[in-house]
């Protein structure tokens, strides 16, 4: 597997349908929550599989714009993580963490948030983030904010 920054109009269009496939399709989130203003100066990360079908998307919302969302300075967030089915259980997901991690790195970012649903806390914790707060909802769905220093 392939993961790549997306560069062109159509890479877009492939992050959207793992994205649409994941959350509105299989978890039955409204998709006019799932797209957001934020799409469009946010770094989205995409992969793909050997045949060049898209398997994984997560996007990186960067140190201005986070730091306008959460008032730390020095933060990035991770947001909108998604595998397909056929390719969870192969590391994808974990891949494109550090991936995220790694280009809020090169923004300069000490800290990187997102906010996982509470059924992937443990995914999260296995690569180091730590739970922040009290559990809310986000679009039906249980939420926790998590950290982890960069």
């Amino acid at each position: 597997m392939e993961i790549r920054v997306v560069a062109s109009a159509a890479d877009f269009a492939l992050a959207k349908q793992v994205r649409r496939d994941v959350f509105v399709v299989e978890q039955e989130i409204p998709e006019e929550l799932e797209y957001d203003e934020l799409d469009a100066t946010s770094t989205h990360l995409l992969a793909v599989a050997a045949d060049g079908s898209p398997v994984g998307t997560a996007r990186l919302i960067g140190s201005a714009e986070a730091y306008r969302l959460t008032g730390v300075v020095g933060r990035v967030l991770l947001g909108r993580l998604a595998v397909v089915k056929a390719a969870r259980g192969t590391g994808l997901g974990a891949a494109l963490v550090r991936a995220v991690e790694a280009a809020g790195r090169e923004l300069g970012a000490e800290e990187c948030e997102l906010h996982a649903q509470v059924q992937a806390l443990g995914f999260y914790e296995r690569l180091g983030y730590v739970a922040e707060g009290p559990v809310y909802d986000d679009a039906g769905i249980p939420h926790r904010t998590m950290v982890r220093a960069l």
